[in-house]
């Protein structure tokens, strides 16, 4: 969901810097998978992150003229909020000038000019724009009134320029990462910061939304607006403003050095998956891997140098990018190549130059420290100042959860022993870590007979996608069509669409970028917004700016002349995030600072993520993807049967891992003390002990790739998760109620989920939200009786 940084601006920054993500390295929540997915930016803090929703799954160039485009284009209000005027008379306007021309992030542009911004433009581009924006905020300081026009208008364009032209640059990073890139984004990074806290400590503007609130029009306001003031005030109190002066500098170099060692901790996270790689010439090594895979790893090794690598023959390579990982794990026979391959993945930045143990240390200690100089206990309080949950009521979810599912998970382990046996495993009554996918899968195969690399080829990436939007239009009755060209894009692979609405008229746009790309590109999957709906930044003064977004995923690329073939669980991956981008596009705020996935609270904010991916296991939606792509055959019937049977295969240990990391990132951030007695693996090793049949390994160092916490916005949040998806399987049991085959309730129903889900945006309490659309408070049993966990909890 939506899929790095400072936790604390104003919540403005935030969500304006838009989101998942989720770079996440570690086991997948919904399955053994590693969660690989990149981490969410928050919208409640001025930390900036890598823009985008961490999602826990599974789920891998046009030049256009700019002004040609900014002239025809009159479907699309563009972002004002990257053009500069260059008549500033307090400014050199020749050398400004020059600056801007020579600059595409400082360009008049419809859509960001991702295929000609290089890493040579952000020193010069992102100091040339704090520099304007530094003297639109004493001006703004001057001119301030506690009035809507006054106040809250100039405060989100200020904002809104430099969160656009700091996400191309951002985003940039995660799709296209280079050595050359890292180093102008460390060097601007502290001004980024710097004006962010300037910002959110900003007394007048802190005092200005005091009078809004305390004035005799309060009661006046929408639910949107009073919103967005509460939680200024609330955001500027989290950032410091009323903090005395050394208080106030000791705040702000704790922001600045979090901000660093987060950077550093996700590039040691990618820089360490990328230098694992193990040449295979003897095929005996590899037996087991489906030709997929093969295909791949000779891919690998062709762009390793060895030029003549084919499938059948090799040599090829094998890496800890997630397709090439989970191939492995699930499939190869090879015992031994297994274990290797685990033990590397788990123990990814934690020795050498790349080792983030006192990375993490640190981390936490200045968390800490900052909680406390704000007048709290921990971290953990901090964060949840800005959910839904509290501290208590994120445990108690978790403890629940997690009563419900140990007794099937120790049935789970024993199931497997027992199945190896019978095949006559030399490993049966030994079973550990690098077994477990191994003889899943196997298990699987056997109860389900269901092979996940034998249905690839009934999911089609143009398929999968088709039909994607077909559910979109059945639900929320819009279209999704083809605009490749319209925008610039930063690789070949990414696609771009267009959103209508019922009427024809374009709401919304999003990139798609599907394919794994190693050497350049972050692991796992997210959405995040480019930029949002908003009324203040409309480009020609009427009509709203509309909401664009970026979907990324790394699946499998085409190989030859086949299509990208995904795995079902890389289908359940692709509605996920476009759940997300459901939420950030169909919004009807017009509040910029509300609209779409901005300032909803983050255990919220994986509802519609969530809800989607239960559509995978909707009989029409799936038999409208699952055709085969060459024969165009569907899918048999036995075989949905059993992937809907196959739903709840190893639940209790699915939600266990994934509760074993919500569980440590609230230890780590409530009890944990830094340079105590016990280390950050002897947590790890005492929560695992409540939430892992097996144990894990003694030299275990999944914290050192715990992007989500350490990378991201999910420190003291990682329980989000769990609470939204009881959320979001409440919400699609609205669905269940009416009937899933009722076609004129079902598009009744989707129509009152954009209204509200979809629609409201972080304009309305999500809890208010959630009641408008279902009726009631939201409760758990749909997710246990969806898991096939509803009988061990009773």
């Amino acid at each position: 969901m939506r899929r790095g940084v400072l936790l604390g601006t104003l919540l403005i920054v935030n969500m304006l810097m838009a989101t998942t993500r989720l770079t996440f390295t570690l086991p997948f929540p919904r399955s053994f998978h590693p969660i690989l997915k990149r981490t969410p930016r928050s919208f409640l803090h001025a930390k900036q992150f890598p823009k985008s929703h961490p999602c826990p799954l599974w789920s891998s160039s046009f030049s256009f003229c700019l002004n040609t485009l900014h002239k025809s284009t009159s479907h699309f209000p563009s972002s004002s909020s990257c053009f500069f005027s260059l008549s500033s008379p307090s400014m050199a306007a020749s050398a400004l000038g020059d600056v801007v021309e020579a600059n595409p992030l400082l360009q008049d542009f419809e859509f960001p000019p991702f295929d000609v911004v290089e890493p040579k433009h952000v020193r010069p581009g992102i100091r040339t724009l704090i520099s304007k924006l530094e003297r639109d905020l004493e001006e703004l300081e001057r001119t301030l009134e506690p009035s809507w026009p006054k106040l809250v208008e100039p405060l989100e364009k200020i904002v809104d320029r430099l969160s656009v032209v700091w996400g191309v640059v951002n985003h940039l990073k995660s799709v296209k990462d280079s050595s050359d890139l890292r180093s102008a984004i460390e060097d601007v990074q502290p001004e980024k910061v710097k004006f962010y806290l300037r910002l959110g400590q900003s007394k007048p503007i802190y005092n200005a939304f005091k009078a809004i609130q305390e004035s005799p029009d309060w009661q006046t306001l929408s639910d949107a607006r009073k919103r967005i003031v509460e939680s200024q005030i609330k955001e500027a109190v989290l950032n410091g403003v009323s903090l005395e002066d050394d208080k106030r500098e000791q705040f702000n170099k704790i922001e600045q050095e979090l901000e660093r060692l987060s950077q550093k901790f996700g590039e040691n996270v990618l820089d360490a998956t990328k230098k694992f790689e193990k040449l295979i010439t003897d095929k005996k090594e590899i037996e087991g891997l489906p030709a997929t895979a093969l295909g791949l790893a000779a891919q690998n090794a062709v762009s390793k140098g060895h030029e003549n690598a084919t499938a059948e023959n090799g040599p090829w390579v094998i890496t800890l990018d997630a397709p090439s990982y989970i191939a492995v794990m699930q499939h190869a026979r090879n015992r031994s190549l297994r274990e290797e391959v685990y033990r590397a993945f788990v123990t990814r930045a934690s020795s050498g130059d790349l080792d983030n143990t006192e990375i993490i240390g640190q981390i936490l200690k200045l968390r800490l420290e900052k909680a406390k100089i704000l007048g709290y206990n921990s971290y953990a309080e901090i964060s949840m100042a800005t959910k839904m949950a509290t501290v208590d009521k994120a445990q108690d979810l978790l403890e629940k959860l997690r009563r419900a599912s140990w007794d099937a998970a120790v049935q789970d382990m024993e199931d497997l022993k027992e199945f190896s046996k019978s095949q006559g495993a030399l490993e049966a009554g030994d079973l550990t870590h690098w077994d477990i996918s191994f003889w899943s899968e196997r298990l699987r195969e056997s109860k389900y007979d269901i092979n996940e690399e034998e249905l690839r080829p009934f999911f089609s990436l143009p398929k999968v996608m088709d039909g994607l939007f077909n559910l979109a239009k059945k639900l929320f009755g819009v279209e999704i069509e083809s605009a490749d060209g319209l925008a610039p894009v930063w690789n070949s692979d990414v696609k771009f669409f267009r959103v209508k609405d019922s009427s024809g008229s374009p709401i919304a746009y999003f990139y798609f970028d599907p394919y794994s790309r190693p050497a350049e590109k972050r692991q796992g999957a997210w959405m995040d917004e480019v930029v949002a709906r908003s009324r203040v930044l409309s480009r020609d003064g009427t009509s709203v700016r509309l909401p664009v977004a970026h979907m990324v995923c790394n699946q499998m690329p085409p190989v030859g002349k086949k299509p990208s073939l995904m795995t079902f669980h890389e289908v359940e991956t692709v509605f996920h995030e476009f759940g997300h981008a459901l939420q950030h596009m169909l919004t009807k705020q017009d509040e910029g600072l509300v609209a779409g996935i901005r300032g909803i609270e983050w255990d919220a904010v994986e509802l519609p993520s969530q809800f989607m991916e239960n559509w995978c296991y909707h009989r029409e939606t799936l038999m409208g993807i699952a055709k085969h792509f060459e024969t165009g055959e569907s899918l048999p019937e036995d075989v949905y049967l059993k992937l809907v049977a196959a739903r709840t295969f190893r639940a209790g240990s699915l939600s266990l891992r994934q509760l074993r990391f919500g569980f440590v990132d609230l230890e780590l951030h409530t009890k944990y003390v830094p340079g105590g007695p016990e280390s950050i693996y002897d947590v790890d090793r005492r929560v695992s002990e409540k939430t892992q049949v097996v144990p894990p390994l003694p030299e275990d160092r999944f914290l050192c790739s715990f992007s989500h916490i350490f990378a991201g916005g999910y420190a003291a949040g990682y329980y989000s998760y769990k609470w939204a998806e009881v959320l979001s399987a409440d919400a699609f049991s609205a669905f269940e109620d009416v009937g899933l085959d009722n076609d004129k309730a079902v598009k009744e129903t989707g129509h009152k989920f954009r209204e509200t889900i979809l629609a409201l945006g972080g304009g309305k309490a999500p809890l208010d939200v959630f009641v408008q659309f279902r009726g009631r408070e939201p409760a758990p049993d749909a997710l246990l009786r969806h898991n096939g966990l509803l009988p061990v909890a009773a």
